[in-house]
């Protein structure tokens, strides 16, 4: 018999939902109302929600003027490249830790793990000085690069993903004469979907709001990131209004791919906990 929830707490539960969903949502909306106001209206008190009139041409004084169509397209260049291989390599050795039986498995699989408690910043300097040594600095190696070696956190959520898969889909495939590769591509990685795209969303978001990273190894300015570009524009002491258009500019894409990939995302988080 299933407990059915009393109204009124049904009531209250929606209510501190709407309520948490506007306090996310109205830095968003306050953000974009700037970016169309001019400098003047940005002072005025009280302040307007929607701007009257809506000035357009803080947009287009960021697109050409400062530089941020060049910006976007590096950043759309950067995090393809880091998606693709970031997929491809923590799918791969997910699977052959989840398939695969062989000595220090378990081992090596909690190694990995223990990572995941090591700040970024411990590693960053001994990061850049291999770096320095490979000639690699004010290019775009160091940024894509490490997203071919598979991370921690990507490794683990395919992993868990694959477990909650039945193994008689492997053993059936190899019975037939199937490849592990082939097994791999063919099999799992069609049936890894939500996963991936889960996958695929926390690359996105991490990749595209990446400041540190660009900030260190990037000297050219052709060669800057949309975040290295938006905190550039802030040092240059430009008026809130471009600035805020330029924040508009870097956060839309991450609202459109998780709102394309929202019902994949939540699937593949659900599914990766079903086994253990």
């Amino acid at each position: 018999m299933t407990k059915t929830t009393h109204p009124l707490l049904k009531v209250l539960m929606y209510l501190l939902l709407i309520v948490g969903a506007v306090f996310m949502v109205f830095p968003f909306i306050w953000m974009l109302s700037t970016s169309l106001k001019t400098v003047g209206a940005i002072s005025q008190m009280p302040p307007q929600l929607i701007p009257n009139p809506m000035n357009w041409d803080n947009y287009v004084t960021i697109w050409n003027k400062v530089d941020f169509g060049r910006y976007t397209l590096n950043s759309f260049f950067i995090v393809s490249i880091e998606m693709v291989g970031s997929l491809i390599s923590c799918a791969f050795v997910a699977f052959g830790l989840a398939m695969f039986t062989f000595r220090l498995r378990g081992l090596i699989y909690m190694i990995m793990l223990a990572t995941l408690m090591i700040p970024s910043q411990v590693t960053m300097i001994p990061t850049y000085f291999i770096w320095k040594e490979f000639g690699a600095l004010n290019s775009y190696y160091p940024l894509i690069v490490p997203s071919f070696l598979g991370g921690a956190f990507g490794i683990f959520l395919m992993h868990q993903f694959i477990k909650s898969l039945p193994k008689e889909l492997y053993e059936s495939a190899t019975i037939d004469g199937c490849s592990p590769p082939g097994i791999f591509f063919r099999i799992y990685l069609p049936l890894c979907k939500p996963a991936l795209a889960a996958l695929g969303v926390f690359t996105f978001m991490g990749a595209w709001n990446n400041t540190l990273g660009p900030l260190i190894y990037l000297q050219d300015k052709e060669l800057y990131t949309l975040p290295l570009g938006l905190l550039y524009l802030k040092s240059e002491n430009v008026n809130q209004a471009l600035l805020m258009a330029g924040a508009v500019i870097t956060t839309l894409p991450v609202v459109i791919v998780y709102l394309f990939a929202q019902k994949q995302f939540v699937q593949g988080i659900a599914s990766t906990g079903m086994k253990g």
